[in-house]
């Protein structure tokens, strides 16, 4: 579990959160909706330590990551997965190095090791037989798997997903949003997932916050949206077709 409490964040003058508290469950897919420039996507820069907050706490299971050493901070940091908007690949790299960059930094497997942990997470994300080509050579949705393997690399407790299905069609996308799932609940992992789709929020959103002008102005389950009464989240809802 992460657990926030009462996050500030601003730059210069203008403030970005405001005394913001949530908590990202275990096991869970943990959604973080709003609107473009309401904070969200600062506020999960915050939490994986790109940037500082201001005041408040970012507890990961008891652990205080906002203020704790720099030593603490990167056992907290090899715990956790990302996927980047863009999968962020090294396009130098090959499949089977990519993943294998936070296994060779972070680890002292040997390289049987090392290249054995890769075939594992490409197999994991069902694909096989790719680990020599380069990202150049490969789909918006291959990328994205070859994102999730090396995310996964370092069997991490918390995983962050950021805009999971940008640039994806529709049918690559549900395949993303079922892969990611099924590896939340298969390796009881703490998933976070900013995104602006609504498809993705009802079909495997287990835990919803909704974020308006820096605030946490929402937070339960699904089933309880459309009779929350909140009117901003309604709004946001409706205009995302929902």
């Amino acid at each position: 579990m992460i657990t926030l409490s009462n996050i500030d964040k601003s730059f210069g003058d203008k403030q970005v959160l405001f005394d913001v508290s949530a908590h990202f469950e275990q096991g869970k897919c943990n959604f973080v909706i709003g609107a473009s420039g309401s904070g969200k996507s600062v506020l999960m820069k915050c939490m994986v330590g790109l940037i500082q907050v201001d005041k408040g706490k970012i507890e990961y299971e008891g652990r205080d990551f906002a203020h704790i050493d720099y030593e603490q901070k990167q056992l907290i940091r090899k715990e956790i997965g990302m996927l980047f908007q863009g999968t962020a690949l090294f396009d130098s790299l090959s499949v089977e190095d990519n993943i294998a960059f936070p296994l060779r930094m972070f680890t002292t497997m040997n390289e049987v090791e090392v290249i054995d942990r890769v075939n594992f997470c490409l197999k994991r994300v069902d694909l096989v037989n790719v680990n020599k080509l380069f990202p150049s050579s490969l789909s918006g949705g291959m990328k994205k798997r070859v994102g999730i393997a090396r995310a996964i690399a370092l069997n991490p407790k918390f995983l962050f997903c950021d805009e999971p299905n940008s640039g994806l069609d529709p049918l690559t996308s549900r395949l993303i949003d079922h892969l990611i799932q099924e590896i939340t609940y298969e390796y009881n992992i703490t998933t976070i997932i900013n995104t602006h789709d609504i498809k993705s929020l009802f079909e495997m959103g287990d835990n919803i916050i909704f974020i308006y002008k820096g605030r946490n102005w929402w937070e339960g389950e699904k089933s309880a949206i459309r009779h929350s009464g909140n009117e901003e989240l309604l709004s946001f809802m409706k205009a995302s077709e929902f």
